[in-house]
């Protein structure tokens, strides 16, 4: 198809057309996250069954998107928004804690967020893998975002004399794909643990490539 087709216009029901919009978008994508995060999975969901768990017509699937992968990739960046907006949240309210405090602070509002929805897990970790170039670009572009967020936090860990002052993005890079790994395997019933066990266990790594053995020069 080469396009989507035209947008309706005007006031219906109450509502404005970007109102409907937005309204339609909310239910594909609700939608997506049942067929997707669930069963069949996003390689075996068509746009007929799409639209008919989404109470809405194909017309309607094309008015709002080209592809179901369109909708993975609308799909895969609200996940990470809500965990991004979890992480965040419980920073500004952990901001003048401690170190320790500070990171299980935030670790367990991301953990919490993603550990939610099993759905969310599976599109984050699974669904996305290897659907596209696309997709592998936004997956990569989304995880090194929270890699500048760990960065971020650790120079700020080190110009308060918490952390040693070095370049950790390399390190930064290798604690989120264990991060990934963890709660995915975790979630999937393959680590025996509670998730404040999870929590304590990635803050305790963290802390370590933070505060290296030797490190301060004084202890």
């Amino acid at each position: 198809m080469a396009g989507r087709l035209r947008q309706p216009t005007g006031r219906y029901g109450g509502r404005s057309a970007e109102e409907r919009q937005a309204e339609r978008r909310r239910r594909f994508l609700e939608a997506a996250l049942q067929l997707f995060g669930e069963s069949p999975g996003f390689r075996s969901t068509t746009v007929a069954a799409l639209s008919e768990a989404a109470g809405l017509s194909t017309r309607q699937f094309y008015e709002e998107f080209h592809t179901l992968e369109d909708v993975l990739a609308a799909l895969h960046l609200q996940v990470n928004d809500w965990a991004e907006q979890a992480a965040h949240a419980a920073l500004v309210e952990a901001r003048d804690l401690p170190l320790p405090e500070r990171a299980a602070a935030i670790f367990r509002a991301y953990a919490a967020n993603v550990t939610s929805d099993p759905r969310r897990i599976r599109i984050t970790f699974v669904e996305i893998i290897g659907v596209s170039p696309r997709l592998e670009e936004q997956r990569l572009e989304r995880r090194s975002r929270w890699v500048d967020f760990i960065c971020a936090e650790a120079a700020e860990a080190a110009a308060r004399g918490e952390a040693a002052p070095r370049d950790y993005r390399i390190a930064a890079t290798a604690f989120i794909g264990s991060v990934n790994g963890l709660l995915h395997d975790w979630r999937a019933g393959w680590v025996d643990a509670s998730l404040d066990e999870i929590v304590d266990e990635l803050v305790r790594q963290l802390l370590a490539i933070l505060r290296p053995a030797g490190w301060p020069p004084d202890a």
